[in-house]
Protein backbone atom coordinates (compact mmCIF):
# COMPACT_ATOMS: atom_id res chain seq x y z
CA UNK A 1 0.00 0.00 0.00
CA UNK A 2 1.06 3.46 -1.18
CA UNK A 3 0.19 6.87 0.40
CA UNK A 4 -0.38 9.37 -2.25
CA UNK A 5 -0.94 12.95 -1.65
CA UNK A 6 -2.00 15.85 -3.89
CA UNK A 7 -1.64 19.22 -3.67
CA UNK A 8 -4.05 22.26 -4.35
CA UNK A 9 -3.09 22.96 -8.39
CA UNK A 10 -3.43 19.21 -8.56
CA UNK A 11 -7.01 18.98 -7.56
CA UNK A 12 -7.66 22.87 -8.74
CA UNK A 13 -9.20 22.23 -12.07
CA UNK A 14 -10.91 19.36 -14.28
CA UNK A 15 -7.53 18.90 -16.42
CA UNK A 16 -5.36 18.45 -13.23
CA UNK A 17 -8.60 16.10 -11.34
CA UNK A 18 -8.23 14.06 -14.41
CA UNK A 19 -4.51 13.34 -14.43
CA UNK A 20 -4.82 12.65 -11.09
CA UNK A 21 -7.49 9.89 -11.92
CA UNK A 22 -5.37 8.13 -14.80
CA UNK A 23 -2.19 8.44 -11.67
CA UNK A 24 -4.11 6.65 -9.04
CA UNK A 25 -6.37 4.47 -11.61
CA UNK A 26 -2.52 3.14 -13.01
CA UNK A 27 -1.67 2.23 -9.11
CA UNK A 28 -2.23 -1.55 -7.76
CA UNK A 29 -5.00 -1.16 -5.03
CA UNK A 30 -5.68 -0.17 -1.95
CA UNK A 31 -4.06 3.42 -2.09
CA UNK A 32 -4.16 5.94 -0.12
CA UNK A 33 -4.78 9.42 -1.72
CA UNK A 34 -4.52 12.80 0.59
CA UNK A 35 -6.07 15.82 -0.88
CA UNK A 36 -5.36 19.67 -0.24
CA UNK A 37 -8.02 22.41 -0.85
CA UNK A 38 -8.44 23.45 -4.34
CA UNK A 39 -5.56 25.69 -5.52
CA UNK A 40 -6.10 29.14 -3.49
CA UNK A 41 -9.52 28.11 -2.02
CA UNK A 42 -7.80 27.97 1.50
CA UNK A 43 -6.34 31.59 1.51
CA UNK A 44 -9.74 32.86 0.08
CA UNK A 45 -11.80 31.22 2.36
CA UNK A 46 -9.06 33.22 5.35
CA UNK A 47 -9.53 36.02 3.37
CA UNK A 48 -13.78 35.99 3.49
CA UNK A 49 -13.18 35.14 7.75
CA UNK A 50 -11.54 38.91 7.94
CA UNK A 51 -14.07 40.52 5.66
CA UNK A 52 -16.78 38.72 7.67
CA UNK A 53 -14.91 40.23 10.90
CA UNK A 54 -15.31 43.59 9.08
CA UNK A 55 -18.63 43.14 8.70
CA UNK A 56 -18.51 42.91 4.96
CA UNK A 57 -21.09 40.23 3.87
CA UNK A 58 -19.82 40.17 -0.04
CA UNK A 59 -17.83 37.06 1.18
CA UNK A 60 -21.09 35.28 0.93
CA UNK A 61 -20.81 36.69 -2.93
CA UNK A 62 -17.50 35.01 -3.04
CA UNK A 63 -18.76 31.72 -1.62
CA UNK A 64 -21.05 31.30 -4.15
CA UNK A 65 -18.12 31.38 -6.58
CA UNK A 66 -16.80 29.00 -4.74
CA UNK A 67 -19.76 27.08 -4.84
CA UNK A 68 -19.80 27.05 -8.89
CA UNK A 69 -16.38 26.43 -8.81
CA UNK A 70 -16.80 22.86 -7.30
CA UNK A 71 -19.93 21.92 -9.16
CA UNK A 72 -17.95 22.65 -12.23
CA UNK A 73 -15.59 20.13 -11.29
CA UNK A 74 -17.96 17.92 -10.19
CA UNK A 75 -19.76 17.94 -13.82
CA UNK A 76 -16.38 17.20 -15.15
CA UNK A 77 -14.93 14.69 -13.10
CA UNK A 78 -17.41 12.29 -10.79
CA UNK A 79 -18.55 8.95 -11.81
CA UNK A 80 -22.27 9.50 -13.06
CA UNK A 81 -23.81 7.13 -10.42
CA UNK A 82 -21.65 9.32 -7.73
CA UNK A 83 -22.36 13.21 -9.21
CA UNK A 84 -26.33 13.62 -7.43
CA UNK A 85 -24.56 12.62 -3.93
CA UNK A 86 -21.44 14.90 -4.57
CA UNK A 87 -23.59 17.80 -5.26
CA UNK A 88 -25.59 17.34 -2.52
CA UNK A 89 -22.80 17.30 -0.50
CA UNK A 90 -21.01 20.31 -1.17
CA UNK A 91 -24.23 22.45 -0.96
CA UNK A 92 -24.79 20.91 1.98
CA UNK A 93 -21.57 21.93 3.80
CA UNK A 94 -21.64 25.70 2.18
CA UNK A 95 -25.27 26.13 3.28
CA UNK A 96 -25.49 24.41 6.87
CA UNK A 97 -21.86 25.24 8.18
CA UNK A 98 -20.00 27.21 5.91
CA UNK A 99 -22.63 30.34 5.65
CA UNK A 100 -23.42 30.03 9.23
CA UNK A 101 -19.82 30.45 10.40
CA UNK A 102 -19.51 32.68 8.31
CA UNK A 103 -22.92 35.18 9.37
CA UNK A 104 -21.62 34.67 12.93
CA UNK A 105 -18.25 36.33 12.71
CA UNK A 106 -20.69 39.20 10.52
CA UNK A 107 -22.94 39.76 13.10
CA UNK A 108 -21.40 39.69 16.20
CA UNK A 109 -18.84 42.58 16.88
CA UNK A 110 -18.02 41.30 20.50
CA UNK A 111 -16.74 37.86 20.09
CA UNK A 112 -13.84 36.32 21.86
CA UNK A 113 -10.64 35.98 20.25
CA UNK A 114 -9.98 32.67 21.05
CA UNK A 115 -14.12 31.68 19.43
CA UNK A 116 -13.23 33.68 16.81
CA UNK A 117 -9.77 31.93 15.83
CA UNK A 118 -11.77 28.61 16.35
CA UNK A 119 -14.73 29.94 13.80
CA UNK A 120 -11.78 30.37 11.70
CA UNK A 121 -10.19 27.19 11.94
CA UNK A 122 -13.56 25.28 11.56
CA UNK A 123 -14.30 27.72 8.54
CA UNK A 124 -10.94 26.79 6.86
CA UNK A 125 -11.36 22.52 7.05
CA UNK A 126 -13.63 23.00 4.55
CA UNK A 127 -12.07 23.69 1.79
CA UNK A 128 -10.06 19.81 2.01
CA UNK A 129 -13.53 18.38 3.12
CA UNK A 130 -15.40 19.62 0.25
CA UNK A 131 -12.14 18.36 -2.91
CA UNK A 132 -11.87 15.09 -0.91
CA UNK A 133 -16.02 14.61 -1.77
CA UNK A 134 -15.12 15.22 -5.41
CA UNK A 135 -11.81 13.05 -5.38
CA UNK A 136 -14.27 10.13 -3.55
CA UNK A 137 -16.65 10.39 -6.11
CA UNK A 138 -14.02 10.32 -9.28
CA UNK A 139 -13.53 6.34 -8.44
CA UNK A 140 -16.15 3.77 -8.60
CA UNK A 141 -14.18 2.03 -5.54
CA UNK A 142 -13.41 5.60 -3.79
CA UNK A 143 -13.96 5.19 0.29
CA UNK A 144 -14.11 8.18 2.32
CA UNK A 145 -12.10 8.97 5.48
CA UNK A 146 -12.47 11.76 7.69
CA UNK A 147 -9.25 13.63 9.24
CA UNK A 148 -10.81 14.91 12.06
CA UNK A 149 -11.97 11.77 13.26
CA UNK A 150 -8.25 10.55 13.86
CA UNK A 151 -5.68 13.40 13.83
CA UNK A 152 -5.15 14.97 17.38
CA UNK A 153 -3.20 17.83 18.06
CA UNK A 154 -2.57 18.68 21.13
CA UNK A 155 -0.91 22.21 22.71
CA UNK A 156 2.94 22.79 24.21
CA UNK A 157 5.16 25.24 24.84
CA UNK A 158 5.67 25.34 21.10
CA UNK A 159 2.58 26.15 20.06
CA UNK A 160 0.35 23.01 18.56
CA UNK A 161 1.80 19.52 18.01
CA UNK A 162 0.75 16.51 16.91
CA UNK A 163 -0.62 13.59 19.39
CA UNK A 164 1.12 10.60 18.52
CA UNK A 165 -0.04 8.66 20.56
CA UNK A 166 -3.54 9.64 20.14
CA UNK A 167 -3.38 9.86 16.60
CA UNK A 168 -1.43 6.24 16.04
CA UNK A 169 -4.28 4.58 17.78
CA UNK A 170 -7.20 6.51 15.86
CA UNK A 171 -5.74 6.05 12.68
CA UNK A 172 -5.19 1.96 12.82
CA UNK A 173 -8.49 2.05 14.21
CA UNK A 174 -9.88 4.14 11.10
CA UNK A 175 -8.01 1.94 8.41
CA UNK A 176 -8.18 -1.54 10.07
CA UNK A 177 -10.55 -3.09 7.52
CA UNK A 178 -8.87 -1.65 4.16
CA UNK A 179 -10.23 -3.20 1.38
CA UNK A 180 -8.98 -2.51 -1.93
CA UNK A 181 -10.03 0.59 -3.14
CA UNK A 182 -9.02 4.42 -3.55
CA UNK A 183 -8.70 5.56 0.08
CA UNK A 184 -9.85 9.42 -0.06
CA UNK A 185 -8.29 11.78 3.06
CA UNK A 186 -7.99 15.14 3.59
CA UNK A 187 -4.69 16.87 4.65
CA UNK A 188 -3.95 19.36 6.91
CA UNK A 189 -7.49 18.98 9.14
CA UNK A 190 -7.20 18.16 12.86
CA UNK A 191 -9.02 18.02 15.97
CA UNK A 192 -7.81 19.31 19.30
CA UNK A 193 -7.27 16.13 21.02
CA UNK A 194 -8.57 17.46 24.65
CA UNK A 195 -11.46 19.77 23.42
CA UNK A 196 -12.67 17.93 20.19
CA UNK A 197 -12.32 21.94 18.42
CA UNK A 198 -10.98 21.55 14.71
CA UNK A 199 -6.91 22.56 14.41
CA UNK A 200 -4.52 22.08 11.46
CA UNK A 201 -1.21 20.74 10.66
CA UNK A 202 0.11 24.26 9.64
CA UNK A 203 -0.42 25.87 6.11
CA UNK A 204 1.56 22.90 4.04
CA UNK A 205 0.11 20.40 6.41
CA UNK A 206 -1.64 18.30 3.53
CA UNK A 207 2.09 17.23 2.81
CA UNK A 208 2.93 15.95 6.95
CA UNK A 209 -0.87 14.50 6.85
CA UNK A 210 0.40 11.76 4.15
CA UNK A 211 3.70 11.58 6.17
CA UNK A 212 2.30 10.95 9.13
CA UNK A 213 -0.39 8.15 7.66
CA UNK A 214 2.48 6.49 5.37
CA UNK A 215 4.29 5.96 8.94
CA UNK A 216 1.81 5.11 11.23
CA UNK A 217 0.67 2.12 8.59
CA UNK A 218 3.96 1.27 7.02
CA UNK A 219 3.23 2.63 3.89
CA UNK A 220 5.56 1.16 0.82
CA UNK A 221 6.44 4.04 -0.55
CA UNK A 222 4.82 8.11 0.13
CA UNK A 223 4.44 10.24 -3.52
CA UNK A 224 3.93 13.97 -3.05
CA UNK A 225 2.27 15.32 -6.37
CA UNK A 226 2.70 18.54 -7.00
CA UNK A 227 3.13 21.12 -10.01
CA UNK A 228 7.33 20.39 -10.49
CA UNK A 229 9.12 17.91 -11.66
CA UNK A 230 10.60 17.52 -8.32
CA UNK A 231 13.53 19.08 -6.50
CA UNK A 232 15.53 20.87 -8.65
CA UNK A 233 19.39 22.28 -8.17
CA UNK A 234 18.54 25.51 -8.39
CA UNK A 235 14.93 27.96 -8.46
CA UNK A 236 13.95 27.71 -12.21
CA UNK A 237 12.65 30.97 -11.67
CA UNK A 238 15.94 32.76 -11.87
CA UNK A 239 17.95 30.10 -13.26
CA UNK A 240 16.51 28.75 -16.33
CA UNK A 241 19.52 25.79 -16.75
CA UNK A 242 18.07 24.58 -13.15
CA UNK A 243 17.90 20.87 -13.31
CA UNK A 244 16.00 18.18 -11.38
CA UNK A 245 18.08 16.22 -8.55
CA UNK A 246 17.06 12.73 -9.41
CA UNK A 247 18.14 11.34 -5.76
CA UNK A 248 18.37 12.84 -2.23
CA UNK A 249 18.90 10.95 1.27
CA UNK A 250 16.04 12.40 3.97
CA UNK A 251 19.01 14.44 5.48
CA UNK A 252 19.54 16.47 2.62
CA UNK A 253 16.07 17.40 1.46
CA UNK A 254 14.85 18.19 5.36
CA UNK A 255 18.00 20.92 4.66
CA UNK A 256 16.43 22.16 1.99
CA UNK A 257 13.51 22.33 2.94
CA UNK A 258 14.40 23.92 6.05
CA UNK A 259 16.26 26.34 3.51
CA UNK A 260 13.24 27.82 1.80
CA UNK A 261 12.91 25.22 -1.06
CA UNK A 262 8.84 24.67 -1.09
CA UNK A 263 8.52 21.73 -2.78
CA UNK A 264 7.50 19.36 0.43
CA UNK A 265 6.35 21.26 3.95
CA UNK A 266 9.54 20.56 6.40
CA UNK A 267 8.08 18.58 9.01
CA UNK A 268 7.01 15.74 6.27
CA UNK A 269 10.56 14.61 6.20
CA UNK A 270 10.68 12.82 9.91
CA UNK A 271 8.17 10.70 10.14
CA UNK A 272 8.89 9.01 6.82
CA UNK A 273 12.57 9.16 7.70
CA UNK A 274 12.31 7.22 10.70
CA UNK A 275 10.83 4.40 9.06
CA UNK A 276 12.84 4.26 6.07
CA UNK A 277 9.59 4.94 3.86
CA UNK A 278 10.77 6.41 0.37
CA UNK A 279 9.36 9.50 -0.69
CA UNK A 280 8.84 10.55 -4.71
CA UNK A 281 8.49 14.16 -5.31
CA UNK A 282 6.64 14.01 -9.07
CA UNK A 283 4.87 16.16 -11.47
CA UNK A 284 0.74 15.62 -11.85
CA UNK A 285 0.78 17.66 -15.28
CA UNK A 286 4.04 15.92 -16.23
CA UNK A 287 3.85 12.43 -14.68
CA UNK A 288 6.31 10.43 -17.08
CA UNK A 289 9.42 12.42 -15.49
CA UNK A 290 11.03 10.56 -13.24
CA UNK A 291 10.94 12.94 -10.41
CA UNK A 292 13.24 12.51 -7.17
CA UNK A 293 12.62 9.77 -4.70
CA UNK A 294 14.19 10.50 -1.12
CA UNK A 295 15.62 7.14 0.52
CA UNK A 296 17.99 6.62 3.11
Amino acid sequence: MKVMKFGGTSVGSVESLLNLRDIVNAEQKPVIVVVSAMGGFTNQLLAMCEQAQQRDISCLDILETARRLHHDAIDGVVVESMKKQVHDTIDRFIDESLKPYYLALATNPHMPVDEIERVCDAIVAHGEILSSAIVTGMFEDGVPHLSLNYMRTVLDGHGRVLDWEETGRLVKDDFASMALGVHVAQGFISRDTASGDVTNLGRGGSDYTAAILASLLDAEALEIWTDVDGFMTADPRTHPDATVIPQMTYEQAQQMCDAGAKVIYPPTIAPVAMKRIPVWVKNTFNPSAPGTVIVD
